[in-house]
């Protein structure tokens, strides 16, 4: 068979996307792990998203339905430039003590949602000027990034003072918060009210402490 025409089982196919360590790649990607001419690794691609065994997320990159990549890797990938922040964030420190099912990042774009394998994405803007605070960490084998927990922090507060979030004061642990670092982080935003509330935020802390003798 010609390099445009030959076709590969799904096995073959898994094998060498496997080899490749690759759990999100683009068509390009594809093509040159499999050794595939463009129009052919197109008309794979498509083939076998219908048959449900890869799946399209957005802006040409593809998983293995089978073998899904971490929700926050996917959450970098198909919406740049991005970190994740917010809720998810501070959930993942154990700054709040939800499960945040929805992954949830900041963006110096416009405000977008998507949902990929029946998982939310969503996209909350910030300003250009506030977009830092993050790090990169390993989950799986990917490089994801993400806020540090008090950019993760602001970032939700800058949210709140939209008008966007509701503030429950008795969810936050401020344990795993540097509050300087915060308070710097807030800075950046130019709004009096996140100082206020972080002001608030530890006043009612304070309150909340009992002593255990």
């Amino acid at each position: 068979m010609t390099k445009k025409t030959k076709k590969l089982n799904i096995t073959k196919v898994q094998e060498k996307i496997t080899r490749a360590n690759l759990k999100l790649f683009t068509s390009l990607d594809y093509k040159r792990i499999l050794n595939l001419d463009y129009q052919a690794a197109k008309r794979s691609i498509t083939r076998y998203i219908r048959a449900g065994f890869l799946v399209k997320a957005r802006k040409g990159f593809y998983f293995i339905k089978a073998n899904p990549p971490h929700e926050f890797e996917i959450a970098n990938k198909i919406y740049q430039p991005s970190y994740i922040s917010l809720e998810t964030a501070l959930s993942f420190y154990g700054i709040i003590p939800e499960t945040i099912y929805e992954v949830m990042s900041a963006t110096s774009r416009t405000t977008r949602g998507f949902s990929i394998n029946n998982i939310k994405y969503s996209y909350k803007k910030i300003k250009k000027d506030c977009f830092n605070g993050y790090k990169p960490i390993k989950i799986k084998n990917a490089t994801i990034l993400i806020a540090e927990p008090e950019k993760a922090l602001v970032d939700y507060l800058y949210l709140v003072v939209l008008g966007k979030r509701k503030l429950a004061y008795e969810r936050i642990d401020l344990s795993k918060i540097k509050k300087i670092k915060l308070l710097n982080y807030a800075k950046q935003f130019q709004k009096r009210k996140i100082k206020e509330i972080i002001n608030n935020l530890y006043a009612e802390s304070k309150r909340n402490q009992r002593v255990i003798y």
